[in-house]
């Protein structure tokens, strides 16, 4: 949300919704650290004094949140578009239901539970900035049942659904073993930000080996969706074969697909 203008955004998520017939799961966030000191201003956007990208990015995703309900936002010429002068003009095109279907990028358990005060779906990152030394599918799972509760208890009802993301690779033919079956598995812990941070493993092996790690893992059970990251540099063929080897794979431990 630091490189985007609300309303614009909300007016293209409308079209692609209403062109894809309501099927649109978008996510947003504040964005990742990035090694463009001045990226921002140079899409012309600034801080105000006082004001920091963590709170500007979240009140331009309300801004956006407001206009994608068909909220009345800016004021019509008098006389104009038969419109009374007293009737906000909403963004246009409006796809209803859409504002259920956002979901916002949390690195913290204190983000997930701002994510369950405003009413959003959470989006679990793929990396955590608060290693506490416990694995990173246990310290996710934490993260995914504090924002449960806490959406239990927000009144909203726009939200209350929770995702996280693996890179997970059957391996089944020679190309996979090639590519994935020598790869470390565990997670990985570093610093970024001034924070410890933790990022999950890659689930690599036969498929059995990964089902298992599936069900081992406590964020996938807890979550009500798991994405899975593809390497987008292999092709469209490689990715379709991963793809139905993973479906393949879920199906089996009774995932629904």
């Amino acid at each position: 949300m630091r490189y985007e203008n609300p309303l614009y955004m909300a007016e293209m998520a409308g079209a692609t919704d209403a062109i894809s017939n309501g099927r649109l799961q978008l996510g947003i966030s504040r964005g990742s650290p990035e090694p463009a000191r001045d990226g921002q201003h140079q899409f012309g956007y600034d801080l105000e004094p006082g004001n920091d990208w963590a709170n500007e990015t979240r009140e331009r995703a309300a801004r956006f949140r407001h206009a994608i309900t068909g909220a009345g936002l800016a004021h019509p010429v008098p006389g104009g578009h038969s419109h009374d002068a007293d009737d906000l003009l909403p963004i246009n095109p409006i796809s209803p239901g859409l504002e259920n279907r956002i979901w916002w990028g949390a690195g913290t358990i204190g983000a997930g539970l701002w994510t369950a005060s405003v009413g959003m779906n959470l989006l679990s990152s793929t990396l955590l900035l608060e290693d506490d030394g416990r694995p990173f599918h246990v310290l996710q799972a934490d993260q995914l049942r504090q924002y449960k509760d806490a959406y239990a208890q927000s009144g909203h009802s726009t939200g209350g659904m929770t995702a996280v993301t693996r890179s997970a690779f059957p391996i089944t033919t020679d190309t996979d073993d090639i590519y994935f079956g020598r790869r470390e598995s565990g997670d990985s812990v570093g610093v970024l930000d001034g924070s410890r941070a933790r990022s999950g493993p890659t689930y690599a092996g036969s498929p059995e080996e990964v089902a298992k790690k599936f069900m081992d893992d406590e964020a996938i059970t807890e979550a009500d969706y798991v994405l899975f990251a593809l390497p987008n540099q292999l092709g469209v063929d490689y990715n379709t074969h991963v793809m139905t080897e993973i479906a393949n794979i879920a199906r089996e431990i009774g995932w629904k697909i």
